[in-house]
């Protein structure tokens, strides 16, 4: 076994084997909080750099090309520039309950910027790819006192987005330029400077900063959920980040010298604090895969000659990057350091990590989590069998429950074993509310049990099983998409009396949106206008949908609410009639699709085929299972 964290007082140590509930029992005798050696971020990443000060903290490459030569930040300079950027913002007035946003793509400054404004304040990044506005609604909510943002960029456009909507945030009191190009001159702008000058000038050996953060400080905030509205900021303590850190070294076979390719987004937490912060406190390297990470055409395409340059032993990513890659040929490379593959931030179909086990040879570790929980809260125990399709157990310290809620998302009771019902968490990750008052509502069943929105079971062993989603959130690509924004574009056309956007299966991204519309007696309106309308006043172009049904009458619960469930239902079953509409021959194949609840996958997909010789049907069987494969949901074939 691998020795203990290097977050925890008895680092070297022999991990014992956690295999077994019994186990966990064991190992969980000693308190989560006796076990760390640190109290927040700023030690964590002191104690790795000491521990290797010339080892390669990043490995920024500007292209995604394996042959290229990385730019390379030891620990030792890592911690410098953290430490500077640290007093930077003291030098600003950042302190306890200040905020220090982000609007920046993957560069090294990033990173030593998001850390250092932890060490003296919270950190907030946010998605820089949203419009201006919903940018300017979350840094109004967060209380933004700095602003670091890319400056001006041929192909980028966040520092036009900072120059509209500066004027918009109030408690802003300074705004630094990451880059920006030689010509780029920030003097004449009040309150504008360049972030490298600024932190050239500062400190590096030592924190300015008289308070140090405890473990139950603020250390960020991570914007997740709705496009409209009061946008909900999750509050993250310095001991929530710390334990998502310990949890993933601890439950998965990362070296502690060894390299991860990385291409997640900082402001989302499988970026910041499952890939990043781990990797960063245990000593590990970080293979940046240029700004846009694995949004970059060519980072998917070189992903194999970078697994054989880089050598990590985990290839991890969201299931729609495992899924492309896929598609790419190993050829010659080798891959034979990778252990394992990982996926998170939607469901891994359980298709995908079957040709993952044939191309690779390879266990595929799906890993569960949210915002909410810091990320991971469960995933397939390595020493245990992995069950595709199912999400496995919770790390050490973890909790969770499937129950029964009211209308209001209170505890009514548990499932039994195997019985669907709500999933909810508890444990040191998980966080104690948004940052708003007035979106804590139903987000916890009983005190520090977090209502994860999602349908799922536990089988007799533990494993705990996802079956669908009981929020109306759209999950596209591991992008939170909030219908109600949506729809209230589409409420906003004279011709629209009912919408309802739900999402609808997708191979590559997980799931779409759709919606659902019942036009106005007497009103006409083509689906192509409907959709024009949408795209000109949606403001996130992943959340505009990709196709429109019309509907009448729309399917209404008894007390005049949009059944969305019934929806979500149609649209599964159209886009699996499109996905075999070849297949029915011409008409001389009957094929009916069905899809309904099941107790339990939640709900099931049935294809029925009629007028099939016995000799057909094999080939004809993995025809569909290559089509429906990498969907999320279950299906089954019948012959009629």
């Amino acid at each position: 076994m691998a020795g203990l964290s290097p977050l925890e007082r008895g680092h070297g140590e022999a991990m014992p084997p956690l295999r077994s509930a019994a186990d966990i029992a064991a190992f969980e005798a000693i308190p989560f909080a006796e076990r760390l050696a640190v109290e927040n971020i700023h030690e964590a990443l002191q104690r790795a750099a000491a521990r290797d000060p010339g080892h390669p903290a990043i490995q920024f490459l500007p292209r995604a090309d394996p042959d290229e030569a990385p730019l390379s930040l030891s620990y030792g300079d890592f911690m410098h520039r953290v430490t500077q950027a640290a007093n930077l913002f003291d030098e600003l007035g950042v302190g306890a309950g200040d905020v220090v946003s982000f609007l920046l793509p993957l560069l090294p400054e990033s990173f030593y910027a998001l850390y250092g404004a932890q060490s003296v304040g919270i950190a907030n990044p946010v998605n820089p790819l949203l419009s201006a506005g919903q940018i300017a609604e979350i840094l109004r909510a967060a209380g933004t006192k700095v602003l670091v943002a890319l400056g001006p960029t041929p192909g980028a456009d966040i520092w036009d987005k900072v120059q509209q909507i500066r004027a918009e945030l109030p408690g802003l009191k300074a705004v630094l330029a990451v880059r920006g190009g030689a010509d780029f001159d920030p003097a004449g702008q009040a309150g504008v400077h360049r972030f490298e000058t600024r932190l050239a000038s500062c400190a590096s050996d030592r924190l300015l900063a008289t308070r140090r953060p405890g473990a139950e400080d603020i250390a960020g905030y991570f914007h997740t959920g709705g496009t409209t509205g009061t946008p909900k900021l999750v509050r993250h303590t310095h001991r929530n980040q710390l334990y998502q850190a310990w949890a993933c070294h601890t439950m998965l076979p990362l070296g502690e010298t060894g390299a991860l390719l990385y291409g997640l987004p900082l402001f989302h937490v499988g970026g910041a604090l499952t890939q990043a912060l781990t990797t960063l406190t245990a000593g590990g390297t970080l293979v940046v895969l240029s700004p846009a990470g694995w949004r970059n055409p060519e980072a998917v395409k070189n992903a194999w000659r970078l697994v054989e340059r880089y050598r990590p032993k985990v290839f991890g990513s969201v299931p729609t990057v495992l899924a492309a890659t896929l598609h790419v040929p190993v050829g010659d490379a080798d891959v034979s350091s990778v252990a394992f593959v990982s996926g998170g931030g939607s469901a891994i179909p359980v298709a995908v990590g079957e040709a993952y086990g044939v191309k690779l040879g390879k266990p595929v570790i799906e890993v569960y989590g949210m915002t909410e929980t810091s990320s991971i809260h469960t995933l397939s125990h390595i020493g245990r069998p992995v069950r595709l399709g199912s999400v496995g157990h919770p790390v050490p310290y973890g909790r969770v429950r499937v129950v029964k809620v009211d209308g209001d998302g209170r505890w009514l009771g548990d499932c039994a074993t195997n019985e669907i019902g709500v999933v909810a968490m508890a444990g040191p990750g998980v966080f104690s509310g948004y940052l708003s008052e007035a979106h804590n509502r139903g987000t916890f069943v009983e005190p520090g049990w977090v209502n994860s929105g999602d349908l799922g079971r536990l089988d007799e062993e533990g494993y705990l099983w996802i079956t669908g989603r009981a929020k109306d959130l759209i999950i596209r690509g591991g992008h939170n998409i909030d219908p109600l924004g949506i729809e209230e574009v589409f409420f906003r056309h004279p011709a629209v009396a009912l919408v309802a956007v739900v999402g609808q299966p997708d191979a590559r991204a997980g799931e779409m949106p759709v919606a659902f519309i019942q036009l106005k007696p007497g009103a006409q309106a083509s689906a192509d206008e409907l959709l024009e309308h949408a795209r000109q006043h949606t403001p996130e172009r992943a959340a505009v949908p990709v196709a429109i049904f019309f509907v009448d009458p729309m399917p209404l619960t008894a007390v005049g609410k949009i059944f969305k469930p019934a929806l979500r239902l149609q649209a599964t079953r159209h886009v699996v009639s499109a996905l075999l509409a070849d297949l029915a021959d011409d008409g001389r194949r009957p094929i009916e699709v069905e899809v309904g609840a099941h107790a339990l996958h939640g709900n099931l997909i049935t294809v029925r085929i009629g007028a099939t010789p016995e000799s057909q049907r094999a080939g004809l069987a993995e025809r569909i299972q290559e089509r429906l494969g990498p969907l999320e949901m279950r299906f089954e074939i019948k012959w009629i």
